[in-house]
């Protein structure tokens, strides 16, 4: 059965149908924060005024690669990863100095980073708690202890085959990332139930 090539419209169509998907989960969990999270923090901490309730600001996401110094081809891949994972075209991280012991010199790469704000951010945290993290091999939930004291979290992630726009099979290496979740909140205690919220599957 002979297959057909992709037309311009089909391809088109393939790219609406993902920025619809996208748009989708994004407004079901900012839905959400609007209706459930949001009232359910001002009644838990008092607030008196919407703007005083903590939200989430961005997600950054950073994956190192210290094998690209040997290989640069290693970095194009772990960008590619990292494109497929978050939707967004990521931000190459240079060394800042040289370090003689790591044959590392000033300006070369070193990793890459993404930053999500708005859209992406609520798409990527949806896709994160109900289907990345569930995939994690032995998973019992995350660290309640990983909050930074001023109300951001962090979580790292041994692989990248946890999410499933990587394919396996055309993976080079396994590569671990960190995941800062930046919020507004104050303290870590109101950043927590704001996560909460959004069924972050905290260690009880």
């Amino acid at each position: 059965m002979r297959t057909e090539p992709k037309t311009e419209a089909t391809t088109t169509e393939a790219t609406a149908t993902e920025a619809t998907t996208t748009a989708g989960a994004a407004a079901r969990l900012h839905e959400r924060y609007r209706e459930v999270v949001r009232p359910a923090l001002m009644q838990e901490f008092g607030y008196k005024n919407q703007l005083e309730v903590p939200r989430l600001e961005k997600i950054v996401v950073n994956m190192g690669v210290g094998e690209a110094v040997q290989d640069a081809k290693k970095m194009d891949a772990a960008v590619a990863d990292l494109t497929a994972i978050t939707g967004q075209h990521p931000v190459v991280i240079r060394a800042r100095q040289s370090i003689a012991t790591f044959k590392l010199r000033k300006n070369m790469p070193v990793g890459c980073k993404v930053t999500l704000r708005r859209t992406r951010m609520y798409e990527f945290l949806d896709r994160l708690i109900t289907v990345a993290l569930p995939r994690v091999r032995d998973f019992r939930g995350v660290s309640p202890r990983s909050f930074d004291g001023r109300g951001n979290y962090a979580l790292g992630l041994k692989e990248q085959l946890v999410f499933p726009e990587i394919n396996y099979d055309q993976v080079d290496a396994v590569r671990g990332m960190d995941i800062i979740i930046v919020t507004t909140a104050a303290t870590d205690a109101e950043a927590k139930a704001l996560l909460r919220g959004f069924d972050m599957p905290f260690v009880n």
